[in-house]
């Protein structure tokens, strides 16, 4: 194995994600989105499109303990949404 195979097999090994999306990188992927529901997609929502599996589940233990930020967010909206002075675009940021 070369120097380079190795560096690649070690930088892969170091990945805790593992995304779904192919060749298509993920701005394409937030445009068709976009397209499809006719609302801006965010970034826990273009996360959970493009590390979920085919069969709905996570890539991995990571990406789920990721993905409890979305049910907090909504948890978030919840309390949040009596409340006008809140701008809810800044959340996923």
């Amino acid at each position: 194995m070369s120097n380079h195979e190795q560096v690649g097999t070690t930088s892969r090994q170091k990945q805790k994600f593992t995304h779904v999306a192919g060749l298509k990188s993920f701005a394409c992927v937030a445009d068709d989105e976009e397209l499809s529901f006719g609302q801006k997609v965010g970034r826990l929502q273009l996360f959970d499109i493009t590390y979920r599996k085919k069969d709905g589940s996570l890539m991995t233990t990571e990406a789920a303990e990721i993905m409890k930020l979305k049910d907090k967010r909504a948890e978030y909206e919840v309390i949040v949404s009596s409340d006008s002075s809140v701008n809810l675009d800044n959340i996923d940021n």
